[in-house]
């Protein structure tokens, strides 16, 4: 393996992580890494088998700011570069119905990781896909780890990987983790996605829908004018008129604001939620 597992590694002048305070916020120490990786996946899907194969069961475990969710976290380092590898709690989805799908949603949206991999059951695609679609809402750095590709092919499934990238327009890298296959390519385009040498184009929900955009662009203004550094102001906005009440609550105590950067917000009379609401 290329790679070389490391718990800390040395740092760099021009090291490319530009959302350092905000990951510093979530609890994420980047003094020593020149990229932070999320790894995200539904539970069950093999993901701390990736995580120990690329880290080497060298990892720091803790918990999440202010909650009782472990948090692991490893490194490695390839290509001379140093990653810090944050492995994000099992969820299915981004919805925010528990506290395992806030902390990997503000993650994701707030900590703005350089890649996030989205580990996913080659034997359970239908499931697995959907928060695979959701990451791929709010960033356009994803790689996609389609892991237990050997009891898909016990079951006899084929899944045609290059046609599947194709269509997600990130990169998917068949894998049997628990065998090693797969993990060099996987840390091959990690790299390239997080250097920019591989430009994603990922599938964004098409709405078609005139009303729904109609009342997509009014909100977007909205959030934008009151929190002007929001990673992913479309993806808040669905979430708004979704009816999402962990949004709506982080936008009327103004988290939502603390979280995108530490801007300062509006007072709670000017909550955009009533606005949306009326």
């Amino acid at each position: 393996m290329i790679a070389t597992r490391v718990e800390t590694a040395q740092g760099c002048q021009t090291c490319p992580l530009y959302n350092n305070a905000q990951l510093r916020k979530l609890g994420i120490n980047t003094d020593s890494a020149n990229y932070v990786v999320a790894l995200a996946g539904n539970p069950n899907t093999g993901k701390s088998t990736v995580f120990n194969a690329l880290t080497g069961l060298r990892q720091h475990v803790g918990n999440w700011p202010g909650k009782t969710v472990t948090r692991a976290e490893g490194g490695f380092i390839y290509n001379s570069l140093s990653y810090k590898l944050v492995d994000l709690p099992g969820t299915y989805s981004l919805l925010s119905t528990s506290t395992d799908e806030e902390i990997a949603r503000d993650f994701i949206l707030f900590g703005q990781p350089s890649v996030t991999v989205v580990v996913i059951d080659a034997t359970r695609l239908e499931r697995n896909l959907n928060l695979a679609l959701q990451i791929l809402e709010i960033t356009d750095r994803v790689v996609v780890a389609l892991n237990l590709m050997d009891e898909a092919e016990r079951h006899g499934l084929e899944i045609d990987a290059r046609s599947l990238s194709r269509d997600l327009g990130v990169p998917v890298v068949p894998m049997a983790a628990r065998s090693g296959e797969g993990i060099e390519e996987l840390l091959r385009n990690i790299d390239q996605v997080a250097r920019g040498e591989y430009v994603t184009r990922p599938h964004r929900i098409n709405q078609r829908d005139s009303r729904l955009e109609n009342a997509l662009t009014t909100l977007v203004a909205r959030i934008q004018a009151q929190f002007p550094n929001l990673p992913n102001a479309r993806w808040v906005a669905l979430r708004l008129l979704d009816g999402d009440t962990s949004i709506i609550e982080a936008i009327e105590a103004g988290t939502l604001g603390s979280l995108s950067r530490g801007e300062s917000v509006r007072p709670a009379s000017e909550r955009l939620a009533v606005e949306v609401a009326s």
